[in-house]
């Protein structure tokens, strides 16, 4: 069976219990007749330990929902997507879901008795579906693979959950093309069909639209810098958006953090391990960047740029001075520059992070702390899997012992000459 779904056909429904009966109870993986786009899903929820027959954990409640997602950028593409999935869901008896990048359920709304059904396994506002955190299901698959996803009934990892067939697409930010989460349709056999993957496709499609039409625009004068949770940075000026090269993007982030501009010795310390690297090659960079830029937006003596730069790092940066720890976790998609080695951005990297592992710390969100512990970035970071252990209820506490024993083991099995791993430090 393809990754695609072929009109009139759904999977074999006892094949694939029996197959997730195997796998569930001996790891063995059994294709056909699962899915690969399925197969991939499961061992990526078994690697998180999710626990088959466990329930997706509520961490917002209604005070704190509400606060989150009036401040969330999908708030601004509910109207639209109502129009588009309201109707059809409660005639259908079916559900509309949104959730952020996180996974977490930001609104859930349908039929009366199928919001009911849905309280029994947790699918409600404020509960997370992250995969790592819920299993195989559409919104959670849909952010991890950052692709449109439709799950029929077995497929989906927990066994209460499977009962129910689900479809969701990823919606992006217009402007910077970052995921900001997930829209969804929920209910039963009647939607294991191409036409609801499509449909949500379109939702997506159309969401991404308002938000480009309400999103203020960029003034021309300035540069939009985005560099966190990427090796190369993207550029917006002028109406254009750039992909910069790697040295570029170093090079843009510490005029960024040094708008006051530095000298031509200061800039070569900040972007150069190698201390034998003359000024003739950091000058022949700079012309480059110079010619990509315009001859008007990079000045010499100091070297600095000639506009204002919004930076998103900056703008994280701002947001933990403020005291809005979920925000700037919110706009904080992973390390700055991850695989930049330029002592000048290692500094900024690691300061950020940092500063917001701390705020995060301090405030014990067991939310929060899960966002970070269970993202790429901070899979391995031992320190806050604890805070997030000490955080969490009892009763959702044993899938996060069961990661930090086993990032503990790891950790002693290869003590001998390593250092633990920080937060960005990948095995």
């Amino acid at each position: 069976m393809s990754d695609t779904w072929a009109a009139g056909r759904e999977p074999d429904v006892r094949a694939v219990r029996r197959a997730h009966e195997v796998f569930t109870s001996g790891g063995e993986l059994r294709r056909p007749p699962v899915r690969e786009l399925v197969a991939a899903s499961w061992r990526r929820s078994a690697r998180a330990r999710v626990s088959p027959d466990g329930a997706a954990c509520v961490e917002l409640g209604d005070g704190d929902l509400a606060a989150y997602r009036e401040g969330h950028p999908l708030a601004a593409a509910m109207p639209v997507i109502r129009e588009l999935m309201g109707a059809y869901a409660t005639d259908g008896e079916h559900l509309l879901a949104v959730c952020d990048a996180a996974g977490r359920m930001l609104w859930v709304e349908g039929h009366p008795t199928t919001l009911r059904r849905a309280d029994g396994m947790n699918f409600v506002a404020g509960a997370r579906w992250s995969e790592s955190a819920a299993g195989t299901n559409a919104p959670g698959t849909a952010i991890a693979v950052d692709r449109p996803v439709q799950v029929f009934a077995a497929e989906h990892f927990r066994r209460r959950v499977q009962a129910w067939t689900c479809a969701a697409a990823p919606v992006h930010d217009p402007h910077t093309g970052r995921l900001l989460g997930a829209v969804d349709i929920t209910g039963g056999d009647g939607l294991a069909h191409p036409h609801s993957l499509a449909f949500v496709q379109a939702v997506a499609r159309a969401a991404e639209s308002q938000l480009a039409l309400r999103a203020p625009a960029v003034r021309a004068d300035r540069l939009r810098l985005t560099a966190l949770g990427r090796d190369e940075a993207l550029l917006r000026t002028g109406g254009r958006t750039l992909r910069l090269s790697r040295r570029h993007s170093e090079i843009l982030v510490v005029l960024a953090h040094r708008p006051e501009g530095v000298t031509g010795d200061e800039l070569l310390a900040q972007l150069y391990e190698d201390e034998s690297v003359t000024p003739v090659t950091l000058r022949a960079e700079l012309s480059r960047l110079r010619g990509l830029l315009g001859p008007e937006a990079l000045r010499s003596r100091p070297y600095r740029l000639s506009t204002e730069v919004d930076a998103d790092f900056a703008a994280v940066d701002r947001r933990l001075a403020s005291g809005a720890v979920a925000a700037a976790l919110g706009g904080y998609p992973g390390p700055l520059l991850p695989g930049s080695r330029a002592p000048g951005v290692v500094r900024l990297r690691e300061r950020l992070a940092d500063r917001l592992r701390a705020a995060l710390a301090d405030r014990a969100d067991p939310g929060l702390l899960a966002d970070w512990a269970y993202s790429a970035w901070g899979e391995d970071d031992v320190e806050m899997w604890r805070a997030l252990a000490a955080a969490v209820p009892a009763a959702q506490r044993p899938p996060v012992l069961a990661r930090l024993h086993a990032l503990d083991a790891e950790l002693s099995a290869g003590a001998t000459g390593l250092q633990r791993p920080g937060p960005h430090t990948r095995r």
